[in-house]
C-alpha cells in the first residue's frame, strides 16, 4: 500500500472532486463518494491493497478525542 503522496496534482485532484459535488445534498453526496470509491477500487484491483486501504482509513480516521466508544477515565 502507497501512503505517501503519489498524485502529481493533489490539490488540483482534491478540488475537481470537490467541485463535482456542487449542487448535491448530504445523501446524493454520499453516493457519489461511494461510486468514486468502487471505481477507483476497480482500477486498483488489487483485494489485499483495498483491504490494506479500509483498514488504515479507519485507523486514521480515530484518535482519542473523536472515538465516542472509549469510556472517560
Amino acid at each position: 500500500m502507497i501512503t505517501e503522496p503519489h498524485i502529481p496534482d493533489p490539490d488540483g485532484f482534491y478540488a475537481a472532486w470537490i467541485a463535482a459535488q456542487e449542487g448535491l445534498n448530504e445523501t446524493h453526496s454520499a453516493d457519489y463518494n461511494a461510486r468514486l470509491v468502487l471505481l477507483l477500487a476497480n482500477q486498483c484491483g488489487n483485494q489485499q491493497v483495498l483491504l490494506d486501504c479500509i483498514a488504515a482509513a479507519r485507523d486514521s480516521g480515530t484518535s482519542p478525542s473523536t472515538d465516542n466508544t472509549s469510556t472517560p477515565p
